[in-house]
């Protein structure tokens, strides 16, 4: 029977009443990092933890995307394409994660806003799976 499934395992908690990313922290010198890493980028240690990430994070700068990307990475049909929201947030362990917006309104988006994940989704794989995909939205949109 079909079911949701995660995009990717290992970016986020799901199924979850409250999904959060997962991320990793290095031993060494305490660096954060998304997605989980088994070596840390700043010291190169090779000693790290899996942590959930916050939840909620800041606007640090985004962009519409008004035209299909090329395939691959692109799926999909190139003729019912929808412009969508892309940004960088930054949580509050201090890592930015890149990610889909739910908003594609540039109205609606502006730096320094409150935003929060949520799991929504994206395509169904060849087994009639509905993948899910993370994203952020404005906080007040909760």
């Amino acid at each position: 029977m079909p079911s949701q499934i995660p995009i990717q395992e290992g970016l986020f908690t799901w199924p979850s009443e409250e999904p959060r990313l997962l991320g990793s922290r290095c031993c060494g010198c305490g660096e954060v990092s998304f997605p989980v890493q088994k070596s840390c980028p700043a010291c190169t240690g090779d000693e790290t933890e899996a942590i959930p990430l916050a939840r909620e994070g800041t606007l640090w700068t985004w962009t519409i995307q008004r035209f299909p990307p090329p395939a691959p990475p692109f799926i999909g049909d190139r003729e019912s394409f929808e412009p969508f929201g892309v940004g960088y947030v930054e949580l509050a362990e201090g890592v930015r994660v890149e990610s889909r917006l739910t908003v594609n309104d540039p109205a609606q988006l502006e730096i320094g806003m409150k935003m929060e994940l949520v799991v929504e989704p994206f395509d169904r794989d060849a087994d009639g799976n509905e993948r899910m995909l993370f994203a952020f939205r404005p906080a007040a949109a909760a």
